[in-house]
């Protein structure tokens, strides 16, 4: 792991790639290959202030395949009396930015990830986008060195969970038709989106805030604006749920405890 370790300022992670790599080779049984993980970990940002390193985007787009294929495949698997409608709900719900952001927060996988100063100083290890694509790159890297058999013991490690909470969500799984009934159960008034857009014609990204009562209650981003307002509605409805009905979630980290079968 050449880059090492170093304090917070620098254009280094604050927590070192060993660390993680040894966490990724408890779950996957696998060697995973240090320098192709500190790939993983680098964001488009600190590769352009370092002089044109090679950055993390190719993993992510392999690891986006590899995750959606075993995703999909467990889905089918799993729920064979399910329409191809309904899988494709579930599979959203787990294969979106805001999940895989929130597995890497349970990861600490911010602290290891390699930031140009301008993404430092604008909160970026805590970004959903960054957090998000990271987690990816982290899979297609696993994929790379170990083999589909690897990545899918990671991938099931990361969200297995996440499907599990899925299958009970039903018919919520339209977010902004659960949010409708949620905001209407607890007497809050009607969810008001807002839409905002950004980037070329050909590719345009989506952001979008949730009111609900006078305050903002969730934001999503995405590729297509009904995305965003998904992710922003899912955002909001895990929020009020938390409020009015009590749930407080457990923070858990995804790489330790029993696995499949345990």
């Amino acid at each position: 792991m050449g880059r090492g370790s170093a304090q917070s300022g620098d254009l280094t992670p604050l927590r070192p790639v060993s660390e993680l790599a040894t966490l990724l080779e408890e779950v996957t049984g696998r060697d995973v290959d240090g320098a192709l993980l500190e790939r993983a970990l680098t964001h488009r940002s600190y590769a352009y202030e370092m002089g044109g390193l090679p950055h993390n985007e190719r993993l992510e787009f392999l690891g986006d395949s590899v995750l959606g294929l075993v995703v999909t495949t467990t889905l089918y698997e799993t729920n064979p009396d399910d329409s191809e409608g309904q899988l494709a709900k579930l599979r959203a719900a787990v294969v979106n930015m805001r999940a895989l952001a929130d597995v890497g927060r349970t990861l600490g996988l911010g602290d290891h990830v390699f930031l140009g100063r301008g993404e430092e100083s604008t909160g970026g290890r805590d970004k959903d986008s960054i957090l998000a694509d990271t987690v990816e790159a982290v899979i297609g890297a696993v994929y790379s060195c170990a083999g589909i058999e690897a990545a899918g013991e990671l991938v099931h490690h990361l969200v297995d969970p996440l499907l599990a909470q899925s299958a009970t969500l039903g018919a919520g799984l339209d977010w902004k038709t659960s949010l409708q009934e949620i905001t209407s159960k607890h007497g809050l008034g009607s969810p008001e989106y807002t839409v905002t857009e950004d980037g070329p014609e050909h590719a345009k990204s989506f952001e979008s805030e949730v009111v609900v009562g006078g305050q903002v209650l969730g934001r999503g981003a995405g590729r297509t604006k009904k995305v965003a307002e998904q992710e922003a509605a899912a955002h909001a409805w895990s929020t009020i749920r938390d409020r009015h009905e009590g749930v407080v979630p457990t923070p858990r980290n995804p790489l330790e405890g029993p696995g499949r079968g345990a």
